[in-house]
């Protein structure tokens, strides 16, 4: 049975993250554990049921495989994609943990592997998520790429604020609204529980008041001794965004770089601009 969690309880309390683990490699979903999102979202002033976003957690899987009913290892890849007002998130060191309990699991098929995936995991994060299991034996290709916009990481600035920082955000006033993408690799927070570095590139989309970019660097930098899960981070950079630069339209996007096998890669966007492509930062 899955451990569940409360919006008052201390996510290190019952989460694998930071203790030592004893791998299983048999099948077992209860070794999946969920994090009630509005924990944070409480913090942030998001209301449960009146999500300011809409959007979806991508997660990639490079290290999936079962057996076949003859013993046959099969290696794959796999990408989960889980809405944004799914209850739960899912701690990754548990979603490692589960994905490595089907290593010696035998399976009739890969359509059973994806069923059994989607069923767990959606049971885990409290609602349907969609699952894309590839097998390396069809020769699945993956791109690396940059995004379409302006990269501000060359920007010259003075940076003295290593803990998020929402008030340094701000627009070039009396300027007419733009349509910009802008994008920075300085990205870099810590895990909740055990305070390990995430790094990632994050995404900017909106249109509105041009947001002055030297700012919004000094803003991401700011996350650097941060302690949040991705999500979370995502989550926090976008109501930022929206209440001190007011745009009218706004997307989030950031591409962590994996662990464990996994990179998570959260979208968050007011409804006006799709969900990107899942196209891999350099360091992915």
């Amino acid at each position: 049975m899955t451990t569940r969690m409360t919006p008052h309880d201390d996510p290190s309390q019952h989460s694998p993250l930071g203790k030592s683990t004893d791998y299983c490699d048999h099948y077992a979903p209860e070794l999946l554990y969920p994090i009630p999102r509005q924990i944070k979202r409480q913090e942030l002033g998001i209301a449960e049921h009146a999500l300011p976003f809409t959007g979806e957690d991508l997660w990639n899987a490079y290290e999936l495989s079962w057996l076949t009913p003859r013993g046959k290892p099969v290696v794959a890849v796999g990408q989960f994609y889980i809405p944004v007002d799914s209850p739960n998130l899912i701690e990754s060191k548990s979603f490692k943990l589960y994905l490595n309990s089907l290593n010696q699991t035998s399976f009739a098929s890969q359509a059973e592997v994806e069923a059994t995936l989607q069923r767990d995991l959606s049971a885990a994060a409290g609602k349907t998520l969609r699952v894309v299991v590839q097998a390396l034996s069809d020769q699945p290709t993956a791109r690396i790429g940059i995004p379409d916009g302006i990269l501000i990481d060359h920007l010259d600035i003075d940076c003295k604020r290593y803990q998020p920082a929402p008030e340094l955000l701000t627009t070039l006033a009396g300027q007419a609204p733009i349509d910009q993408i802008l994008y920075s690799h300085l990205l870099k927070s810590n895990c909740l529980v055990t305070g390990q570095p995430d790094w990632a590139m994050v995404v900017i989309r909106y249109h509105g008041q041009p947001i002055d970019q030297a700012n919004l660097l000094r803003y991401l930098v700011s996350f650097r001794n941060h302690n949040e899960f991705h999500e979370q981070c995502v989550e926090r950079i976008f109501t930022d965004i929206q209440r001190q630069c007011a745009p009218q339209a706004l997307a989030v996007y950031a591409r962590y770089t994996r662990r464990g096998g996994l990179d998570i890669n959260p979208f968050r966007s007011t409804g006006h601009y799709p969900a990107p492509d899942n196209l891999r930062e350099i360091r992915q």
